[in-house]
């Protein structure tokens, strides 16, 4: 048989020390799919009993987009011939939802006013705040945290476990900083230390999940990917 009488293979299906993974061509259409799948799963030993059980399967569909309608069809088809528990159905494909919620990371949300005690400014992405950050007041984004002003209250960043995040300052006297789990806390000098800083600073965590806090010039160096290449 050559190359072109053999039928196409849409349905690979590998077995895990957890079950079983199904690997579906994004590439075929679906009626295709789900009749070869029929097909594999009809040819399978009997489960339907559940004497050993039920198998845990996992869909890696690809880049093929299953609405729930789909998805429930898949589900049956399943049902019919094994029985299994579907843990997860992978995809590379992102929904709406993702979408937008990877845009909301990813922005830069830009705020001029004083943050004052008692108030905490909450978002998602990263924060440039013209202004400045008084003691009692936090400042927290999933993001990097850009302060044009000085930070004497408490700034998070990357606070969903972004330990990548950074936090700069004009003027670095926080009652605390965070970024992701990871807390450092003022010298006792600090106070002392507003008054002579001259330079920017910024704060970050290095390999050994230490908080360093360093001149805003080496920040080029500690995070290269920051910077975006102009066309």
């Amino acid at each position: 048989m050559t190359s072109k009488q053999r039928k196409a293979q849409h349905v690979i299906i590998k077995g895990t020390k957890d079950g079983l993974t199904f690997l579906l061509d994004d590439h075929c259409s679906l009626d295709a799919l789900k009749n070869e799948l029929k097909e594999k799963l009809s040819e399978r030993p009997d489960t339907s009993s559940g004497a050993q059980g039920p198998v845990k399967v996992k869909l890696d569909i690809g880049h093929r987009y299953l609405d729930s309608v789909q998805v429930e069809d898949f589900k049956n088809l399943f049902s019919e011939e094994m029985n299994v528990i579907i843990e997860e159905i992978a995809s590379d494909v992102l929904t709406k939802v993702e979408a937008e919620e990877m845009k909301r990371n990813n922005q830069i949300t830009r705020i001029v006013k004083m943050v004052r005690s008692g108030q905490v400014l909450d978002l998602k992405g990263d924060l440039l705040l013209i202004g400045d950050v008084n003691p009692g007041a936090t400042v927290k984004a999933t993001g990097n945290i850009y302060i044009l002003g000085r930070l004497r209250g408490v700034a998070h960043a990357g606070y969903e476990g972004n330990d990548s995040a950074i936090i700069c300052a004009s003027n670095m006297t926080p009652s605390q900083l965070r970024i992701s789990s990871i807390i450092r806390r003022p010298p006792e000098h600090a106070e002392e230390d507003e008054e002579k800083q001259e330079d920017m600073e910024c704060a970050y965590v290095n390999e050994d999940k230490e908080m360093i806090l360093d001149k805003l010039q080496k920040l080029s160096n500690i995070r290269p990917n920051l910077s975006m290449k102009l066309e």
